[in-house]
């Protein structure tokens, strides 16, 4: 393509999703499981993708508690409502996330299992809730599980209106946050599939003006270093901004 020709565009990345590379945490928890700290998403769904090691992801929902077997090549997700826990059987479980609605799962749509107590109290939850280091991050998890045991434990015992209470007290925590969220979800998500539709139109009608500006995205994480401490692990993030 000469000067004159079109202009290439950086795509957005596929259907408004995002991703990250975890390593889950190697240290004990209070139950002593080596893993990361249990958590809900309220609105999104999210996947890994393992890619070494060998683990378990440990699953809560109404129907009850699974321990689903981790292994390189295994593709796991779970929706929103799907209390989730990685454990690291081996010291070396790491998976490719990937997430709904650009990335939201990491950035906001995501409540701890923390004691009712502490979901009752935003100034609390918050407190918990931070990590700024691999401490802080610990001890996050370990509080994270023993809410999830006692969740847990009360599911087994066909007490479910803990698990209600728990929804109910996660939904309160974030309500101020959904016209936020609608607002990522509506520039990405539905904004790739208004695309795809556009694109879809143009081809009946023979038009290939979105193939003439076609371009490539590329992105690399940080420094090793300069790694997250993510609720399951540290976090390699990439930044996928929506076109």
């Amino acid at each position: 393509m000469n000067a004159a020709g079109p202009a290439s565009r950086r795509p957005g990345f596929p259907g408004g999703t995002a991703v990250s590379g975890l390593s889950v945490y190697r240290q004990a928890a209070p139950d002593g499981l080596c893993g990361g700290s249990p958590h809900v998403h309220l609105a999104c769904t999210e996947s890994y993708l393992v890619v070494g090691g060998e683990g378990e992801l440990h699953t809560l929902t109404a129907t009850g508690a699974l321990r689903t077997p981790l292994r390189a090549g295994t593709v796991a997700w779970f929706g929103p409502g799907t209390i989730h826990r990685a454990v690291n059987r081996d010291g070396a479980l790491r998976a490719v996330v990937l997430m709904d609605n650009s990335g939201l799962p990491e950035a906001g749509d995501a409540v701890l299992t923390f004691p009712p107590e502490i979901l009752a109290d935003p100034e609390a939850y918050q407190d918990a809730a931070t990590a700024r280091d691999e401490a802080q991050a610990l001890r996050r998890r370990d509080l994270a599980v023993t809410g999830y045991l006692r969740l847990a434990e009360a599911v087994a015992a066909g007490e479910h209106a803990v698990l209600e209470e728990f929804y109910r007290a996660a939904t309160a925590l974030r309500a101020d946050r959904f016209e936020a969220w609608e607002a990522v979800w509506r520039d990405g998500a539905l904004a790739a599939a208004q695309r795809t539709a556009g694109h879809l139109a143009a081809l009946r009608e023979g038009r290939i003006e979105h193939l003439l500006g076609a371009g490539l995205g590329v992105e690399a994480s940080g420094a090793p270093e300069a790694r997250a401490f993510g609720m399951c692990g540290r976090l390699d993030r990439y930044t996928l901004e929506v076109p």
